[in-house]
């Protein structure tokens, strides 16, 4: 198989292993050429006006899934893959957020989504000599979530449902349901009562 030729059902076959990808393996290779068409359409979103309805079909074409017609962004918005961001119903995306889906985003119903919020999915090797072999690891967001300004999550983190994240936490490990947590790392401040 030729190497720009990866399906991308293959490649989200493997990213669902969470295995190691090796550079200049058949997935790395993929990494690049799926980054360009990436790039093609988040350059037309983020460059003119679109309406509500055209940012729903962009954004479909962009995750290469039909995306509900109750989702709404405030545009610009930047990923280097797309195809393995999964979204719900009556989802918000506020201006310039950075999703890096490789190892997916998953991202339940009524989710709030602030500014500059980034979502990683990619750790580098620790090694300088293969430092550039990645391994994907899957983030979850869990239905009727809000996530503050500003926001970074890790890899592998999962967001339990009703969660709230505090403006500026880096959230380096999974958030119980229905918490408040803030900070770097990101820690429990409180839970939400739900009566």
């Amino acid at each position: 198989v030729n190497n720009i030729l990866m399906e991308n059902k293959d490649f989200l076959k493997y990213m669902k292993t969470q295995c190691k990808i090796e550079q200049g393996s058949e997935v790395f290779e993929k990494f690049h050429t799926q980054s360009q068409e990436a790039l093609k359409v988040t350059m037309e979103l983020n460059n003119k006006y679109h309406s509500p309805q055209e940012i729903v079909q962009l954004f479909s074409k962009l995750i290469d899934k039909p995306v509900d017609r109750s989702f709404r962004m405030f545009p610009p918005f930047y990923t280097d893959c797309g195809i393995n961001i999964t979204i719900g119903k009556n989802v918000f995306i506020n201006a310039c957020c950075k999703f890096q889906d490789q190892g997916g985003i998953i991202i339940g119903d009524n989710v709030l989504i602030g500014h500059s919020v980034v979502i990683t999915t990619l750790n580098h090797d620790i090694t300088p000599r293969t430092r550039v072999n990645m391994t994907p690891k899957q983030v979850k967001i869990g239905s009727n979530v809000w996530i503050g300004s500003n926001v970074t999550i890790l890899p592998g983190v999962e967001i339990g449902e009703g969660a709230v994240i505090g403006a500026g936490s880096v959230v380096t490990k999974d958030v119980p349901q229905y918490s408040i947590a803030a900070g770097n790392p990101a820690k429990v401040i409180k839970y939400i009562e739900t009566k």
